[in-house]
């Protein structure tokens, strides 16, 4: 029924069980697997949450930010090809996660999306904002959502 699922990853203990079941889901479908993490630019202004540190100091932890989330990518790949998975990593450098997410299932011809709920509810999801939700209300594939 799928021919390439994309599975978004943050590397948190719920993301890698979406992972896990993404990977079932491509062993039982015979389909392709995209691991896709979205990596944060680090803030530039104090209202987005940013510490004063120099230029090249920024560069050095988005460095780090992208050097994690390679290892992360690197785990989840080497996870897949035991179960006889094909499966290609991508890495989007991006403060827009959800847009992200909607974007590379796109351009890798995506048939669904799965992805990690963190269940946030009440007034954490008003204030910290959901980005499943918006990749729910946005995308115009199937998306599984685990929790």
């Amino acid at each position: 029924m799928f021919k390439r699922i994309l599975v978004a990853t943050d590397g948190s203990t719920l993301s890698k069980k979406a992972v896990t079941s993404a990977i079932a889901l491509a062993v039982q479908h015979d389909a392709d697997l995209v691991a896709l993490t979205v990596v944060p630019h680090y803030p530039k202004s104090y209202f987005d949450g940013a510490m004063s540190y120099s230029p090249e100091d920024i560069g050095r932890i988005e460095k780090q930010w992208a050097e994690k989330a390679r290892t992360m990518l690197d785990t989840v790949k080497a996870r897949a090809e035991q179960s006889g998975v094909r499966i290609k990593t991508a890495t989007a450098n991006s403060d827009l996660v959800a847009e992200s997410i909607v974007a590379a299932a796109k351009k890798h011809k995506s048939d669904l999306i799965v992805m990690a709920s963190h269940g946030r509810k009440g007034i954490k999801r008003l204030l910290l904002g959901s980005e499943t939700q918006h990749v729910l209300t946005h995308s115009m594939l199937p998306v599984l959502v685990l929790r």
